[in-house]
């Protein structure tokens, strides 16, 4: 956000924060979203790069394309166990695994 705009919602009593603000969020909490969020990514972004659909990734997975689409979407219903076994299943290499992880940092 531009400086001049933060400035005059917050002469008009706005506050300005991040999310994490917002919610509360304790470092570890953050921290933890982030990973997730940049494992689902990479997720999605695998699964795209092999032309695999959700639905298909979902049999290899023996899951729902709904689940898969959960994964991707980084929904908090989805554990991250099934997340990075998504990815070893897509053929995911402990280093893309890795950097993942380092990304989300």
């Amino acid at each position: 956000m531009r400086s001049n705009k933060q400035k005059k919602l917050e002469a008009k009593g706005w506050k300005i924060g991040s999310a994490s603000d917002f919610l509360k969020l304790s470092p570890e909490e953050e921290a933890y979203i982030e990973l997730k969020l940049s494992l689902c990514k990479t997720l999605k972004r695998l699964r795209t790069k092999k032309h695999l659909s959700q639905n298909d990734l979902a049999k290899m997975i023996k899951s729902s394309q709904s689940r898969v689409a959960k994964m991707e979407a980084g929904d908090s219903s989805v554990s991250l166990d099934l997340v990075i076994r998504s990815l070893f299943s897509v053929g995911v290499s402990k280093k893309d695994l890795a950097k993942a992880v380092s990304s989300a940092t």
